[in-house]
């Protein structure tokens, strides 16, 4: 699904994969199909030049899509192990 900077449903690993919090929840098990860590809320950048030029105007977020679809069977049997170990210790 789309998830725009703004998007308040986006979720990032921290090799900064982006899924949306239904998949992540439902069909992730809060695995990272890429890295297997956690996911996060994805912080939004400013969209508004309140200091320094750190906004969306400056930096704007990438139009780029790299969709790399789940098989949900292949990521269970990554995820299996993984599940039982708390994000923060993987």
């Amino acid at each position: 699904m789309p998830l725009p900077p703004q998007s308040l449903d986006a979720r990032i690993c921290s090799y900064e994969c982006t899924f949306c919090a239904g998949c992540v929840e439902t069909v992730l098990g809060n695995v990272c199909p890429n890295c297997g860590g956690g996911f996060s809320p994805r912080p939004i950048r400013p969209a508004r030049n309140w200091k320094g030029d750190n906004f969306l105007g400056m930096d704007p977020a990438s139009s780029k899509v790299k969709h790399r679809p789940v098989e949900p069977a292949a990521h269970a049997a990554f995820a299996d192990e993984i599940l039982r170990i708390p994000p923060h210790k993987r």
